[in-house]
């Protein structure tokens, strides 16, 4: 036990327990530098040391090497990579540079490693150890995240030390390690000062230290003279900085040749001994530098170079000469392959460099090329960077900062992406590059918040490209309309309207334009001429889209637009397909940034097709992404499915949680899009001046067009049981001038259903059979039902009440077997009115199964592998394999098989 670490080592001692039981658990050790994090690591790998133990430690040097903690991690595991499922497997072997292939998303690259773990402790279980986090390198931080959060029964331990709290590990477990307590404390410096002491120094010493064990062990060793005097009470920072200057202190005590080599082991993380010692030589450096350094209880010298402690190594890179740390990182370079480690020799170069160096920076272009490559966006940013640095040529080293600047808005970086944006404006004038720089700005725009400024950057761009780059305007041109859209009534002066007007101007496509092309124009003449005019063209654009001749990447940046498309010219048949399709690809190819979309997109199809369970069930894995990511989403999908299915109390606070990040963000399409799905919830309950209002809302803003006609229909029923026939009969109006000219079995039946409510005698009934006849041959079988209750209800009020009970009949029928709950009860209630008894609906019986228990009892009841199911709710197949077990045993059966006639 640890002296005055009770309590931690017996946290340490549980999980410990927990994972030889079978469970995986992860915890994130906090606290000041030199508190006793890197003790109780050694702790709990001495406590385990029947277990397969991985160790790594984050290096402050190293943080722009894509992967290169995650890959020191996995080197004892590589050899089962082949094991894993092909798509995992390839990621792996790709990110460490093992054969080429396609970059992978980070946590696709995550998924394999989880599996990777899962499949070693098979054997034996796992302690998997991370010391100074927040000095890893992004990739690395993302991956060990995600793995973090994915744990549950591999039987492996993940801990993690960090001086601060990391943004991606957000969430996962923490456990703050503080000071000593003063007891302990005092134990712990007299077992360091052995010799008489001045109370009122020791005083002092047990003051500065506060109960931190590093400091307590090296202040004493300080010089007499700073002992004598007493100690103010220091910042945690500065007292770091103390320490530091302790172990400089004890450094600068050493022989020349000791100090180089402590500097040649701080300039390189590997821990690579043979690599040390190569460096060594080419310094004139002899092995009895090594014992030096040993003697002085610095450095370990043995299987792998360890410092004492991480302080030491900060410590000896900072006292060091510039001239000091070009050397070692010169002779370190020397040391490396070119062929089996480019990327590190680079890096190394990259440090040796003082002055201009075009051989470096081209090498170091050519690492941002690999780093690219393995999905190390981060580092690719660094690399170039740095380059750019080193590169004398100016018109060069702009294209390099861009090119950095790119990468780094891509791995999420928008600070870093802007500074080095007004680098490159200060550099040499150049059209086209300018034309670049305008792009980034309105992506980053966006990213960062500024939503109404993004389309009229990207208008300005696009415009600049038209003599530039025609293929590069028409692309700016479809990406401003895209943000317009989105900020919807937030846009300011470039309103969709606005940038589709300007877009009509842009250079002609090719010979064989592509599918963006045809949506662009599709666009243009949509949002200026209206959709008499440019549902045709559209409707071009679509079925090029759905032909899938694109190649992964540029489909997967133009198929939500697309999808929107459809939505707007109401083809809910292209929108269905538009929306597998781009979840199809944003899965294979892991891109989880991307996934939350294509899930949302995908959801709202389900839900307008009545497959309320299959939303539910992508629902589930959204939440799934945000678990696993750590980034939070604005909850549109998990009202929507609440609202749809009428559960009020769940709807309610997820709406307006909803409502007011889409204001915050200025995603106006986002505050439409929630309203109209308020709307829906309120008309279900019957609540009809509540819908009213919401519709009103998610239709004020023209802008946001394709969902606000969805809204218009909400707005004819709501207005119409108010009692206001007149803003009923304008909303039908507006409805019509994108429904009529849609030629869809949608748009045509939902047309006749809005103008059915504002009709009389034998045209309303007309027209309510012309609905249910279209809606029956759409995608749209909850508006199919919609159309049944409403012709039931009309048909009530004018007394023909066995035409009135088959309608209801049939609308209960429909809404009580997609789960639509409120839409149900009101309809079961005019069938009470009709002299019909229907029971209310009561909550099937369950069996007692956790939400994560029934995720993936559905899935294996439908025929999925443990790998497929692990693959979508992103966890290792043992973890669903220990789930089924569990499923089991609580249904009382033992094959999958049995599902299928257990869980309906």
């Amino acid at each position: 036990m640890l002296l005055g670490r009770r309590t931690e080592c017996a946290a340490l001692d549980a999980l410990l327990k927990a994972m030889r039981d079978g469970r995986s658990e992860a915890l994130v050790l906090l606290g000041e530098a030199g508190v006793g994090k890197t003790a109780l690591l050694d702790y709990a790998q001495q406590a385990g040391g029947d277990l397969k133990v991985l160790r790594v430690a984050g290096v402050e040097s190293e943080m722009e090497l894509p992967y290169a903690a995650l890959h020191q991690l996995c080197l004892p595991l590589l050899d089962g990579i082949d094991r894993l499922p092909a798509p995992q497997a390839d990621a792996l072997a790709t990110t460490f540079g093992l054969r080429a292939g396609e970059a992978s998303g980070p946590f696709l690259v995550g998924l394999g490693l989880l599996n990777l773990l899962a499949e070693a402790a098979r054997e034996r279980p796992m302690l998997c150890v991370v010391d100074d986090a927040h000095w890893l390198d992004d990739a690395s931080a993302q991956v060990v995240a995600f793995v973090a959060r994915r744990l549950r029964a591999e039987s492996v331990l993940m801990l993690l030390a960090s001086r601060r709290p990391i943004a991606s590990m957000r969430g996962l477990p923490e456990l703050a390690v503080q000071g000593l307590a003063e007891d302990a404390a005092q134990q712990l410096l007299s077992s360091v000062v052995r010799w008489p002491l001045d109370d009122g120094v020791r005083a002092a010493l047990l003051a500065e230290a506060r109960g931190n064990p590093l400091a307590l062990l090296e202040l004493p060793l300080a010089s007499p003279d700073r002992l004598a005097g007493g100690f103010g009470l220091l910042e945690a920072s500065e007292l770091t900085g103390r320490i530091e200057e302790n172990f400089q202190r004890r450094i600068a005590e050493l022989p020349a040749d000791a100090r180089e080599l402590l500097l040649l082991a701080a300039a390189d993380s590997s821990g690579d001994p043979v690599l040390m010692w190569r460096a060594a030589a080419a310094l004139g450096l002899s092995p009895e530098a090594g014992s030096a350094v040993q003697e002085a209880e610095l450095l370990t010298i043995g299987v792998r170079v360890a410092f004492r402690h991480p302080l030491v190594r900060s410590a000896v890179y900072r006292v060091a000469t510039p001239d000091a740390r070009r050397r070692v990182h010169r002779a370190l370079a020397e040391a490396t392959s070119r062929e089996a480690d480019p990327d590190r020799r680079a890096w190394h170069l990259a440090h040796a460099s003082a002055d201009r160096n075009e051989a470096v920076a081209a090498e170091l272009e050519a690492s941002a090329d690999r780093a690219q490559g393995r999905g190390g966006l981060s580092a690719a940013g660094a690399f170039l960077e740095r380059a750019a640095a080193l590169t004398g040529d100016p018109v060069v080293r702009a294209e390099r900062e861009l090119a950095a600047a790119r990468y780094k808005y891509h791995a999420g970086a928008p600070e870093g992406a802007r500074i080095l944006l007004d680098k490159v404006e200060s550099g040499p004038s150049d059209d086209l590059r300018a034309a670049h720089v305008g792009q980034l700005r309105g992506h980053l725009a966006f990213a960062t918040g500024r939503a109404a400024e993004a389309p009229v950057l990207l208008l300005e761009t696009a415009q600049r490209f038209e003599q530039l780059d025609p293929v590069l305007s028409r692309e700016t041109y479809l990406d401003a309309i895209t943000y317009s859209l989105l900020a919807g009534r937030f846009a300011g002066r470039a309103t969709v309207a606005e940038v589709a007007a300007s877009a009509q101007t842009a250079p002609a496509p090719g010979r064989s334009p592509r599918a963006q092309d045809l949506l662009l124009d599709a666009f243009a003449v949509l949002y200026t001429e209206g959709h008499a005019k440019g549902t045709r063209p559209m409707q071009r654009a679509l079925d090029a889209f759905r032909r899938d001749e694109l190649p992964v990447t540029e489909a997967m940046r133009w198929l939500a637009i697309a999808g929107h498309g459809a939505c707007e010219t109401w083809d809910d048949v292209a929108w269905e397909a538009l929306a597998e399709l781009n979840l199809r690809h944003t899965r294979d190819v892991g891109a989880l940034v991307m996934l939350p979309v294509a899930l949302t997109q995908r959801i709202a199809a389900h839900l307008h097709a009545g497959r309320f369970a299959a939303a539910a069930e992508l629902l589930e894995e959204a939440e799934a992404v945000a678990e696993a990511t750590g980034i939070a989403r604005p909850a549109y999908d998990a009202a929507a499915v609440a609202a749809w299915r009428g559960r009020e109390a769940e709807a309610v606070g997820l709406i307006q949680t909803a409502e007011h990040i889409a204001v915050e963000r200025s995603e106006g399409i986002g505050f439409t899009l929630i309203n109209y799905n308020k709307a829906v919830l309120h008309n279900g309950l019957g609540r009809f001046a509540e819908a009213r209002n919401a519709a009103a809302l998610a239709t004020a803003s023209p802008t946001e067009s394709a969902f606000a006609s969805w809204a218009l229909s909400e707005l004819v029923e709501a207005a119409v049981r108010c009692g206001d026939r007149t803003q009923a009969a304008q909303a039908v109006e507006r409805l019509a001038r994108t429904t009529t000219s849609s030629t869809t079995e949608w748009g045509l039946g939902t047309e006749a259903r809005s103008r059915a409510l504002i009709s009389e005698g034998a045209e309303a009934d007309e027209l309510y059979r012309e609905a249910t006849e279209r809606l029956g041959h759409s995608r749209g079988t909850v508006s199919l039902a919609r159309a049944h209750l409403l012709h039931g209800e009309w048909l009530r009020m004018q007394e023909r009440g066995g035409e009135a009970r088959e309608q209801l009949t049939t609308a209960h029928e429909m809404f009580a077997a997609i789960g639509a709950e409120a839409f149900a009860e009101r309809t079961r209630l005019e069938l009470a009115a009709c002299g019909v008894s229907v029971p209310q609906s009561a909550q099937q019986r369950t069996v007692e199964l956790t939400d994560q228990e029934r995720q993936i009892a559905r899935r294996a009841r439908d025929g999925r592998s443990n790998a497929e199911i692990g693959a979508e709710l992103f966890l290792s197949a043992r973890t669903i394999e220990w789930h089924l077990r569990k499923v089991f045993n609580k249904l009382g059966i033992s094959s999958r098989r049995e599902l299928r006639t257990t869980l309906p």
